[in-house]
């Protein structure tokens, strides 16, 4: 197939990794791990000794792979970036597109939410997943949540939203989409595909205003590994459910790339036979550029290996 000038529309940035959820901290350490709710993990490759995940770092990863541009999300568990990612924005605009993100796990959360849009964030990230809390549920559709929609709405600021399995939360976003019908939602992580009852978070993607990204599906997938069938399989059901023109790649990065490439976090899907041209062209290319508003996608070249 012809070269494709790849968005991928879920990864992560930071200069240190410093959060705590549910009551237990996360912290870097060294050698690319981190402390993660009481355990040590690989967090980042090891290569990356001093934990800063930076963008210049995520860039190398990107020319390699030739990938042209990038969502750049955010997560509690690795703290808020906003400041970080604000300079990101301004010193690569053609290459990144930056989710601003609050403290959603408590109220107040509404001005600095306008501060970040003030400050030129296009995105606002809640994930979602992580507002089960012990001390009680923080709903997407509680009056402070549903004001926050409408000024996003009135702005053309695109909410990004990660869900909890199944369909725990699923009325409360059809309760977003009817009260915003023009408020633009990417839904994160591919639905949870392995968890039971993934296709509801799919479905949400009939409503015209509602896109959904596979970042984490190869982690999703990990213990069937590489290529990733299951995975393939599960992108072509949701096509057939929502249409290709609703889904869009994501990679999960850095994370992900512990366990393989960054390039083989999406060339599973140039390789499939399982998808066409055009598929491949929508999911990996055309959509994210039509949703995050990618303008001038940078053509990078091919770069032999050493070892071939």
């Amino acid at each position: 197939m012809d070269y494709i000038k790849i968005i991928d529309a879920h990864a992560h940035l930071w200069l240190r990794q410093e959060a705590v959820v549910n009551g237990k901290e996360i912290y870097t350490m060294h050698d690319g791990r981190s402390m993660f709710m009481g355990e040590e993990v690989q967090m980042i490759p090891p290569f990356i000794i001093d934990g800063r995940n930076t963008a210049e770092v995520f860039l190398s990863n990107m020319n390699y792979a030739r990938v042209s541009a990038a969502v750049i999300t955010q997560e509690f568990i690795d703290g808020l970036q906003n400041d970080y990612l604000s300079e990101v924005a301004k010193r690569y605009p053609d290459r990144f597109f930056v989710f601003g993100m609050c403290e959603f796990r408590k109220p107040g959360f509404l001005s600095h939410a306008i501060e970040l849009m003030d400050a030129g964030f296009k995105g606002i990230k809640i994930p979602a997943a992580r507002l089960l809390l012990d001390e009680g549920r923080v709903r997407l559709d509680s009056d402070e949540m549903m004001a926050l929609f409408h000024e996003m709405e009135r702005r053309g600021v695109i909410l990004g939203i990660e869900l909890a399995d199944g369909d725990v939360q699923v009325a409360e976003v059809e309760t977003i989409v009817s009260e915003c019908p023009n408020l633009v939602i990417v839904i994160g992580h591919f639905g949870m595909v392995t968890r039971p009852d993934w296709m509801s978070q799919i479905l949400l993607a009939r409503h015209k205003n509602v896109y959904v990204e596979s970042g984490g599906i190869t982690w999703l997938f990990n213990d069937e590994f590489y290529p990733f069938n299951g995975a393939v399989k599960a992108i072509k059901e949701a096509a057939d459910a929502v249409g290709m023109e609703k889904l869009m790649w994501g990679s999960d990065y850095p994370r992900t790339i512990t366990a393989i490439t960054y390039k083989m976090s999406y060339d599973f899907i140039t390789k499939s036979n399982g998808l066409t041209d055009n598929d491949k062209q929508l999911f990996l290319s055309d959509n994210a550029a039509r949703v995050f508003g990618f303008r001038n996608l940078i053509e990078l070249p091919y770069i032999k290996n050493m070892s071939e």
